[in-house]
C-alpha cells in the first residue's frame, strides 16, 4: 500500500488532487478555529509543557488501582489542581482507537482510527499534514521528547513524531522518527528496528542498557531501544522503569532557555486492559502515576512548567457495583476519560468536559500559539 501511495504523489494527477485537498483544509481549518476559540480560558504562558497519557486509562482504572494498594488518592489527582474530562471520538467513529486518539491530541485534528497524524480529507498524506505539537515546540526553539513503555513505533508516540495512513507501517514511523524528526531524545521499549549504525548516521545515540541510559548526557540525541518491561516499577531485564525515564528525560531537556516539550505515555495500561489482566493492569496505572508525581514535582520546583494529564481512550469498559471493579470488554469504549492540570488556572474550569482535540490547541497556546494558529496544515514536499 505504502508503494502506490508513493506512486500516486509521483503522478500529475496529483496537482488537481492537492488543490481540492487545500480547500478542504482552508474549510477544515478555519471551523476548528471558529468552533474552539474561547478567549476565557487562555493556558497562559509556559517555559515547559508535560503532556502524560495513561494509553486507555479511564476513571475506574485508577480507582481500581488505588483500591488495590490501598492508596487514599492517586499522584494524579492529589497533585494536580484542575480536574476534568476529556470526550474521546475520531473523526469515523465515535468508539476512538490509539492512533486517532494520539493524533486528536497531538495535533487538534480528529482523524480516522487507523491513521497517524494525517488530516482525515487527505489520509495518505498527498498534499498536507497536520503539524503535531512536537513539531510546533521546535519551530519555536524548544527542545522536544517522547518517552514511553510502547515501542518507539506504537500508536501514540507515533502521533507526536510521525504521518502516516496506517498505524500498523511500523518501519515508516520508525524511519520518519530517525530521519525526518526534530526530536532529541525518543525512549522506548525496543522495536527491533534500529541500530547503531542507522541511529549514527542521522545524529542519534542509541542507548539500550541501564548503564547507558544513566551515563547519556544532556545535548545528546538520543534514542533509546529497552528490551525490559518499562511499564512495571521491576522491569526484568536491563532497563529503567517510565518513572526514572520520566524523571531523567527532564533533566535532559530543561537545559534550553527556550523550555521543552516532553509527552509521556504509559501504553500498559491500555495493553493489559485489552488482555483483562487485572494485576499488571494495576501495576502499569501505579508506575504511570509515579511517572506523574516525577512530571509535578519539577514542575513545582521549575514554577513555569504545565503539566496535563489524560488518556486517549478507555479500554476495557469497566464498572463498578458493590464494591467490587470488572472488566467487560477487551477493546475499547467511548467512556469520557481524565483530563487532569497542574500549573495552570484557566486551561480548564473545574469539572468541565472538553473535545480530546481542544486538549492540543490548548496546550498549543500554553506554547505560545495565538488561539487560531492551531492546528496547522503543513504542505507535503
Amino acid at each position: 500500500m505504502l508503494e502506490f501511495v508513493n506512486f500516486i504523489k509521483g503522478t500529475p494527477f496529483i496537482k488537481i488532487i492537492s488543490a481540492i485537498i487545500a480547500a478542504l483544509m482552508s474549510l477544515n481549518l478555519s471551523f476548528n478555529s471558529m468552533v474552539n476559540t474561547d478567549e476565557a480560558l487562555d493556558p497562559g504562558d509556559y517555559d515547559n509543557v508535560i503532556l502524560m497519557i495513561g494509553d486507555g486509562m479511564g476513571f475506574y482504572h485508577i480507582d481500581w488501582m488505588e483500591q488495590e494498594y490501598g492508596i487514599e488518592e492517586a499522584y494524579m489527582f492529589s497533585m494536580t489542581d484542575y480536574h476534568g474530562e476529556s470526550k474521546t471520538r475520531s473523526s469515523n467513529n465515535i468508539v476512538t482507537d490509539s492512533a486517532a486518539g494520539a493524533t486528536a491530541l497531538s495535533c487538534a485534528v480528529r482523524t480516522n482510527n487507523g491513521a497517524i497524524g494525517v488530516f482525515p480529507q487527505d489520509q495518505y498524506a498527498v498534499a498536507y499534514v497536520p503539524q503535531n505539537l512536537s513539531e510546533l515546540a521546535h519551530s519555536y526553539g524548544m527542545m522536544t521528547g517522547i518517552v514511553t513503555s510502547d515501542n518507539n513505533h506504537g500508536a501514540t508516540p507515533g502521533g507526536f513524531s510521525a504521518h502516516i495512513f496506517d498505524r500498523d507501517e511500523g518501519e515508516e514511523i520508525t524511519r520518519q522518527q530517525i530521519e525526518e524528526s526534530d526530536l532529541d531524545l525518543i525512549w522506548s521499549a525496543t522495536s527491533g528496528l534500529v541500530n547503531d549504525e542507522y541511529a549514527n548516521e542521522y545524529g542519534w545515540t542509541l542507548i539500550d542498557t541501564t548503564a547507558e541510559f544513566e551515563a547519556v548526557q544532556p545535548g545528546t540525541r538520543s534514542f533509546g531501544q529497552f528490551a525490559g518491561n518499562v511499564w512495571a516499577p521491576d522491569t526484568g531485564a536491563d532497563s529503567p522503569s517510565l518513572s526514572t525515564l520520566t524523571t531523567k528525560a527532564i533533566d535532559m531537556l530543561d537545559d534550553d532557555e527556550d523550555g521543552f516539550f516532553l509527552m509521556v505515555e504509559g501504553a500498559h495500561i491500555d495493553k493489559h486492559s485489552h488482555s483483562n489482566e487485572e494485576a499488571n493492569m494495576k501495576i502499569a496505572a501505579k508506575e504511570f502515576d509515579l511517572a506523574v508525581k516525577a512530571a509535578i514535582e519539577y514542575a513545582k520546583a521549575d514554577g513555569n512548567t504545565l503539566v496535563v494529564i489524560t488518556a486517549d481512550h478507555e479500554t476495557g469498559a469497566i464498572s463498578y457495583k458493590n464494591g467490587e471493579y470488572k472488566f467487560n470488554s477487551g477493546g475499547h469504549s467511548g467512556a469520557n476519560v481524565p483530563l487532569l492540570v497542574y500549573g495552570s488556572d484557566n486551561f480548564i474550569e473545574e469539572g468541565e468536559a472538553i473535545n480530546n482535540k481542544e486538549i492540543a490547541r490548548r496546550l498549543a497556546m500554553a506554547m505560545g500559539a495565538a488561539p487560531t494558529e492551531f492546528p496547522a496544515a503543513i504542505a507535503v514536499e
